[in-house]
């Protein structure tokens, strides 16, 4: 019963990534829909990076508020927050009437997004049991993948329409998963570790029966109610509030690393150049609109399949070689890309094309999306939900969630002029970021594959009090020297 109710509350919390998915994938065939730019004057590349760029500039914001949000509130009161925040930058961009107001919707809408992919792994991997809580935490990125797919043929489909409903009705449909979430997200527990961290020792016990308990395991729930209890109560005792302390200890300053590392290599693959300006970039081999959303409808439909297979392999596999397989399958498609568009299509492709090079850059696209959907778009989400310590996982996992909207903020931005300016060898410069990601997770990224979040601190060294789990008489005898601080605890919280 338990295990249903996580993995029911984990499918409902992905929402959060399908309004992700939507949010972004809507753009690409939104700004390319011929009524979209008409209304809004032809909007030049600059203009144009802004109404893309503006949904990660808010990202940026959002992420940084979810780590006092996350903390001060809870999980589920932050969740609610940004599917509030959804609803409105939605409605905005619904009701655009300038591009100002547009932008606005974006940031808005972006800010949400901001918080909800900072906020749904970490409240994914706080309430899952370390056997799935990788595939419950990667179904953030298999419902990105669906809200890209419904993003994909909604405009396909509306590109047959011939008023602003082309544009305005795929922007309307986003409001509905930002309502699902802010009235839905009260029916779910809060993370036991959170009520712990705060001091509510009973109702995160409760909280815990209920997502891990099935009847006749109550044995394992007393030693992982330790194990959660002794480790945080530990932590407290040393425990560093100011932000500055993110940095302030090595074994902290790593994982903050390793956490922005990887949400940064995950945007410097190349794949929202991909996503945000795929009707661009096949205008540029020579394909109509329409004939390129239907490209991109087919692309996104398939990653759906491939973000499936990631849940398969993510606790059989591990997640480090995953990633180094998946960067460099990445680099790969992308140098055969840009070595075709610089060697291979002629400069008027549009009059005069090489049919087969333009059959075989569509086709690396599809190579390319397999490679980034089932392993890196799903394991770089997980990995930062997993890796720090309760006291500073909010503010953690936010900043490395931040860095990679910063990221994609550039991105974003630069992205219409790089393509204008130098075409497909653009790619060029993601097929070394690739391999510099490959190299990096190699070297300096442990697995994190099999274990609860309380031990990780086995991989980076500071680990503060055995664990019940694995050693319930050591852990029994270390926590003698902190029942002091837990009286403490209790009496701050009464």
């Amino acid at each position: 019963m338990g295990k249903a109710v996580t993995i029911g509350s984990g499918i409902f919390l992905s929402i959060g990534g399908f309004l992700f998915g939507y949010d972004s994938g809507i753009i690409s065939s939104t700004i390319g829909q011929p009524t979209f730019v008409e209304y809004f004057g032809t909007p030049d590349a600059a203009t144009t990076g802004g109404i893309v760029a503006g949904f990660s500039a808010g990202a940026v914001l959002g992420s940084l508020s979810a780590a006092w949000l996350g903390d001060i509130l809870g999980r589920k009161k932050t969740i609610f927050v940004g599917g509030c925040i959804s609803t409105l930058g939605c409605s905005l961009q619904t009701g655009a009437a300038t591009v100002g107001m547009l932008i606005a919707g974006r940031i808005l809408a972006g800010m949400a997004v901001g918080i909800l992919t900072a906020a749904v792994p970490m409240y994914c991997s706080e309430i899952a049991e370390a056997s799935y809580r990788g595939a419950l935490s990667g179904l953030l990125q298999w419902m990105l993948c669906w809200g890209f797919l419904f993003a994909q043929w909604i405009g396909y489909g509306c590109n047959y329409t011939s008023s602003s409903f082309q544009w305005r009705f795929p922007l309307a449909v986003q409001v509905i998963p930002g309502l699902l979430l802010a009235t839905g997200v009260w029916l779910l527990q809060e993370s036991p570790r959170w009520l712990m961290e705060k001091g509510r020792q009973e109702e995160a016990h409760e909280a815990l029966l209920k997502l891990h308990g099935n009847g006749n395991n109550q044995e394992y729930l007393d030693l992982e109610y330790r194990e959660i209890r002794d480790t945080i109560i530990a932590e407290k005792a040393v425990a560093v509030r100011s932000w500055m302390g993110l940095i302030s200890r090595p074994t902290w300053r790593r994982r903050l690393l390793l956490g922005c590392g990887i949400q940064i290599f995950g945007q410097i693959s190349g794949v929202n150049v991909i996503n945000y300006y795929g009707v661009t970039i096949y205008k540029l081999l020579g394909f109509s609109t329409r004939e390129s959303l239907l490209i991109i409808g087919l692309s996104g439909s398939l990653s759906l399949v491939e973000c499936s297979i990631a849940l398969y392999f993510l606790e059989r596999l591990g997640r480090i070689k995953l990633m180094i397989f998946s960067a460099s399958g990445m680099a790969c498609a992308l140098l055969i890309n840009a070595v075709l568009s610089q060697y291979f299509i002629h400069t008027d492709s549009v009059t005069n094309p090489n049919e087969n090079a333009l059959r075989a850059m569509v086709a690396m696209n599809f190579v390319f999306n397999p490679f980034f959907f089932t392993f890196t778009g799903v394991i770089a989400w997980v990995y930062n939900a997993e890796i720090f310590p309760v006291e500073i996982r909010a503010r953690g996992n936010s900043l490395a969630t931040v860095s990679n909207w910063c990221v994609g903020l550039i991105i974003g931005q630069i992205s219409p002029t790089a393509l204008d300016a130098v075409g497909f060898r653009y790619f060029y410069a993601f097929f070394v970021f690739n391999v510099v990601a490959a190299i990096c997770y190699a070297v300096f990224y442990p697995d994190t594959k099999g274990r609860t979040l309380e031990q990780m601190d086995t991989l980076f060294g500071d680990q503060v009090v055995p664990h019940a789990l694995e050693d319930p008489t050591g852990a029994t005898a270390a926590m003698k020297g902190f029942e002091k601080d837990e009286m403490v605890i209790h009496a701050e919280n009464t």
